[in-house]
């Protein structure tokens, strides 16, 4: 799951690595003081021992580079189209190759399966990017009688975050990536001698990029190499995902499983407009023409007090909703955090208490989202 709150850096277990996928990167960056999650099925460095406040300011004022868990899956072949229609609850006909579309996948009861984003990189060539759980398996179990193969392209995700990112990738690409590839456009693009794919997308809200490595075809160490010595004239430096997670809050960008899962809609999520309920049909589209499309998800503030993942959300005394996670914000100088509510209601701007894991209650107040930035200039490159 992607909490990555500051009580989970020392509630740690040992897990054998031959259970979950090594990054191709860990030697680049391997230190005694790593933390490491687990996200679908990948190890990925949640703490390194630095500090993520700075690292967050590096963030919005220069740039990070990451090495992040997501994990393509390419769907491709004659019916690769008619099959992501009934998988997904998004438009996919009118995707154009080069370019991402942010897409939720429901179970037949209407709830959030999976969401990620899907890029066209050539006519009946797919890859879905999906979060946290078992995508590929979920395709496997749906194509039956479809002329379409299911693969994972083993590329491991590298995401250069923050307002230097353009500069970096344009000295990174020979000035071949610059402001013409747009937010959610993308393209194979060569990077230090080698061919690798690179949309203009993220998780921290920032303007950023996510560059896709081909398995065995990729010398990762070298690619690392050679993006780093691009951005070091720019002041980018390595971090852990602590300092995406402190950002992504921030952005309202919400983790699937966390945040968001099978018992939730996507309309209770607060994502209705990425829901194509025009589309002829996809898998969960009955169950969902029944459901009430007022959300239960909010963003809430707090002034003196972190509202870590489970604290209870009171009205008058009464639990009235529960936290998915939550951070303190560099930016805004408080504790905020994603409030799941039991049942609809005009709940923002409301103040409420929140009663932390310790039995300490305090002020709050509910908020939409996203917390910072809500006309999304800052990943369209408007200052």
């Amino acid at each position: 799951m992607n909490v990555q709150e500051a009580a989970d850096i020392n509630d740690t277990v040992r897990v054998s690595s031959r259970v979950f996928e090594q990054s191709p990167y860990l030697s680049c960056y391997d230190s005694p003081d790593m933390v490491r999650g687990v996200y679908a099925g990948r190890f990925f460095p949640i703490y390194m021992g630095e500090d993520p406040v700075q690292k967050y300011w590096t963030l919005r004022n220069k740039a990070l580079i990451y090495d992040v868990p997501e994990k393509p899956i390419e769907i491709a072949g004659p019916d690769a189209v008619r099959f992501l229609e009934k998988v997904l609850a998004r438009t996919v006909s009118t995707l154009k190759t080069g370019r991402g579309r942010y897409a939720i996948a429901c179970t037949p009861q209407g709830g959030v399966f999976m969401d990620g984003v899907l890029f066209k990189l050539d006519d009946d060539r797919y890859w879905y990017v999906q979060a946290d759980g078992a995508f590929e398996t979920w395709l496997l179990a749906h194509n039956d009688g479809y002329d379409v193969s299911v693969s994972d392209p083993n590329s491991r995700v590298i995401q250069i975050q923050g307002p230097a990112s353009m500069d970096i990738m344009k000295a990174a690409s020979d000035g071949a990536i610059d402001e013409t590839l747009k937010y959610f456009h993308a393209g194979f693009f060569d990077l230090g001698g080698q061919e690798l794919y690179v949309s203009r997308t993220g998780f921290t809200g920032e303007l950023g990029y996510e560059i896709y490595a081909f398995g065995d075809r990729t010398d990762h160490p070298r690619l690392w190499e050679h993006l780093m010595a691009a951005g070091e004239p720019f002041g980018m430096e390595f971090s852990s995902t602590r300092s995406m997670t402190i950002r992504r809050i921030e952005a309202g960008i919400l983790g699937n499983i966390t945040d968001m899962d099978s018992t939730m809609t996507p309309f209770e999520a607060g994502l209705e407009p990425f829901i194509d309920m025009d589309k002829d049909s996809f898998v969960g589209k009955e169950a969902l023409e029944s459901k009430d499309r007022r959300t239960l998800l909010y963003g809430l503030k707090c002034a003196d007090a972190v509202p870590g993942r489970g604290s209870e959300i009171l009205d008058a005394g009464a639990v009235v909703g529960r936290m998915t996670a939550g951070v303190r914000s560099p930016a805004l100088e408080a504790g905020i955090g994603y409030a799941r509510f039991d049942s609809p209601g005009n709940w923002t701007q409301r103040s409420l208490k929140i009663r932390l894991p310790d039995g300490i209650e305090h002020d709050c107040e509910i908020v939409d989202l996203p917390f910072v930035d809500p006309q999304r200039k800052l990943v369209r490159g408007i200052s």
